[in-house]
């Protein structure tokens, strides 16, 4: 279960929050540069509707962000910026940061449309998605590895995990809880979409998580492949375990990465690409993906597993592994920036 596994990390995430939390400024919007990502500057009117031609999404609702940090070296000075967002379909609302690559801004490309990573952070992920953290470099170091050829430029979205610090709901629509499940599968992808260009294509949305959040990003891609055509699980949990779920085995079932696997198996797709990540010292949770990739790594199911060597269950150990073939792997099956 989760929370005997993950109680010592827990510790160790929170402080990497307070860490955090210092480092990115104030998280009261109120006192922070605004930052706009996609259409007129503020105050400017649009001249013409979004486009519903061609593959690009032009941003349907660009609003102001308030920048948190900035991103460093290979990031260019690029703005990481938070907005607090009220899902419309899910009815809940929570922080989410958003990061642009340095190529989103270049003028050769104001007409492309961006791939999107939505990265989900691991333990409560709330009120802080840890990946907007300057000590794992997430941000840093996918602008490195595009700039070197190794990956896609990706905007990556980071929306709170879940409704507060006291329970996991499992990335998923517990019956009488939050809809966390439509959250991040339907509203974040939105707030994407109203905000940034993009592209009308499941070819271009990939979800990354750690721990509870991998568990979270691998459940949400194989149960809405024709949304998401990779999961990034990092660490993850297999099969659903938050208390929540107590009195709803039926609902549990449907959220189940195992049911969902088998069942997009034996209707034949449309493919999904896993690439798995773990630390090579990460003995309770190795033996867990394995089983999954062997039982479930095949037909639609594509799947990839990097071994961190002498890795750990850490966000650290994650960046690692992304760097060693895993963003390679995922942006050879995934679109990049066009127009």
């Amino acid at each position: 279960m989760r929370k005997s596994l993950f109680k010592p990390v827990i510790a160790l995430i929170a402080l990497t929050v307070l860490g955090t939390t210092a480092g990115c400024g104030s998280s009261d919007d109120s006192q922070n540069t605004p930052v706009r990502f996609g259409g007129p500057k503020p105050g400017a009117a649009m001249q013409t509707e979004p486009s519903s031609k061609g593959i690009v999404q032009q941003p349907t609702h660009p609003i102001n962000f308030q920048e948190t940090s900035k991103v460093g070296g290979a990031g260019d000075n690029t703005p990481i910026a938070v907005t607090t967002y009220h899902g419309k379909k899910s009815g809940f609302t929570g922080k989410v940061w958003v990061w642009a690559p340095p190529e989103y801004y270049d003028k050769k490309n104001a007409n492309k449309g961006f791939p999107v990573m939505e990265a989900l952070p691991g333990a409560y992920g709330y009120p802080v998605n840890y990946w907007i953290g300057s000590d794992l470099k997430l941000e840093e170091s996918l602008a490195s590895w595009s700039k070197a050829g190794k990956s896609l430029p990706f905007i990556v979205v980071m929306p709170v995990l879940n409704p507060n610090d006291k329970q996991y709901y499992d990335g998923s629509d517990i019956p009488g809880q939050p809809k966390i499940g439509t959250w991040l599968s339907k509203d974040v992808p939105e707030l994407v979409r109203e905000n940034f260009r993009t592209l009308k294509t499941r070819n271009a949305w990939c979800i990354m998580g750690s721990s509870s959040g991998g568990f979270s990003a691998l459940k949400n891609v194989l149960q809405n492949p024709n949304d998401f055509k990779v999961a990034i699980p990092n660490g993850p949990d297999i099969v659903p375990d938050s208390p929540l779920w107590n009195g709803h085995a039926a609902a549990e079932r449907e959220n189940n990465p195992e049911v969902l696997a088998h069942r997009l198996i034996a209707r034949g797709g449309p493919d999904v690409y896993l690439a798995f990540q773990d630390g090579s010292k990460e003995n309770t949770i190795l033996p867990k993906v394995r089983k999954f990739i062997a039982q479930y790594g095949h037909g639609p199911v594509k799947t990839r597993f990097q071994i961190v060597p002498n890795g750990t269950h850490s966000g650290a150990t994650y960046v690692q592994g992304l760097g060693m073939g895993t963003m390679q792997w995922v942006s050879a099956h995934m679109q990049g920036p066009t127009s």
